[in-house]
């Protein structure tokens, strides 16, 4: 049962981050730095908690599927953290620091989006990972 829960918890990580990725980016692209700068960080605010938590549970879920069963792969939705720590908050504390009229902020926002496909990337896998065994069967 925990590692249906983890493939479920990773496939809606992985459906939330595919979304951003797909659906806000290019549409933020079109907006002016300014706007582009406040719709990222209201899109931030609310899903810093559904996304953190997702892949956190996720995460345990697939350690406890790890320590059960070794099935090392299961443990891909933790390596969200990592990167999302070293190398993603950097970029969202310097776009929240941004001044609204910054230019940078396109070049930030341009960065940030291509450090938050790893994440999709992350989560994709690790639903591939914990969805073998159902398929497989």
């Amino acid at each position: 049962m925990i590692g249906l829960a983890a493939l479920i918890l990773a496939a809606l990580f992985a459906g939330a981050a595919l979304y951003i990725n797909l659906i806000e980016v290019p549409a933020r692209r079109l907006l002016a730095p300014a706007a582009a700068r406040t719709e990222w960080a209201e899109a931030y605010r609310r899903g810093y908690v559904i996304q953190g938590g997702l892949a956190l549970l996720s995460g345990a879920c697939g350690l406890v599927v790890w320590w059960r069963w070794g099935l090392w792969p299961r443990l891909l939705m933790l390596a969200n953290w990592p990167w999302t720590l070293i190398a993603i908050m950097p970029v969202n504390r310097r776009l929240l620091a941004a001044s609204e009229g910054d230019q940078l902020v396109l070049q930030l926002l341009s960065r940030w989006a291509m450090l938050h496909g790893v994440r999709t990337l992350l989560g994709l896998a690790a639903t591939i990972c914990l969805a073998l065994p159902y398929i497989t069967r």
